[in-house]
């Protein structure tokens, strides 16, 4: 469930994982250093224009932010409530731009590539007694979490609004929380079942 990869053979497919990453850290270090509204537009529309070379479609981008719309809403009434409209609309396009920069990330890198990427990158971490496998399995995970539970937030609204309770934020957040915890636990599950001893 976690590899979300897209089979491809665009130039970003093509891109060693370990180039990616560092774009990566680098768009996403560039987005929170200069606070610009149309700075983080710009950057949404790059990283937009990026999806078509990557052989992904239009859907698949809004497929990775339509299930945390709601999220969002609530983001941008509470910016908005203890500042003004424009830090608002600001806060909310660049958690777009890097939820959308991490997506396209996963959606063109193999989870077994970024994984190896990273720890070979954290090899200097095996001399002050940190298990750089370990870490870069945690690093890994962590930025393919909020692509997978945004999929399993539209799953549970979906569920629910069968129920007429697409509005209810308990009976939203309730189950996510509940699905996202069984996630982590089949994930412990795997892990164990195949002997992994890094």
């Amino acid at each position: 469930m976690l590899d979300l990869y897209s089979p491809g053979t665009s130039i970003l497919h093509r891109v060693a994982p370990g180039w990616k990453i560092f774009a990566m850290m680098l768009g996403g270090t560039g987005l929170f250093l200069f606070n610009s509204l149309p700075v983080a537009c710009g950057a949404t529309v790059a990283i937009l224009a990026l999806y078509p070379v990557a052989g992904l479609t239009a859907k698949e981008a809004w497929v990775q932010v339509r299930p945390l719309l709601w999220i969002f809403a609530i983001f941008f009434a509470l910016q908005w409530w203890l500042s003004d409209l424009t830090t608002a609309t600001f806060f909310v396009v660049r958690l777009a731009a890097l939820i959308l920069l991490a997506s396209l990330v996963t959606l063109t890198t193999r989870a077994s590539d970024m994984i190896d990427t990273i720890t070979r990158a954290l090899g200097f971490l095996r001399p002050v007694g940190l298990n750089p496998a370990k870490v870069g399995l945690a690093i890994s995970l962590a930025l393919r979490f909020i692509p997978v539970l945004g999929q399993i937030t539209q799953e549970v609204r979906e569920a629910q609004k069968t129920r007429g309770l697409e509005r209810s934020v308990i009976a939203i957040t309730l189950p996510v929380a509940i699905r996202t915890i069984k996630m982590a636990d089949d994930i412990s599950d795997a892990i164990e079942s195949r002997g992994y001893r890094p």
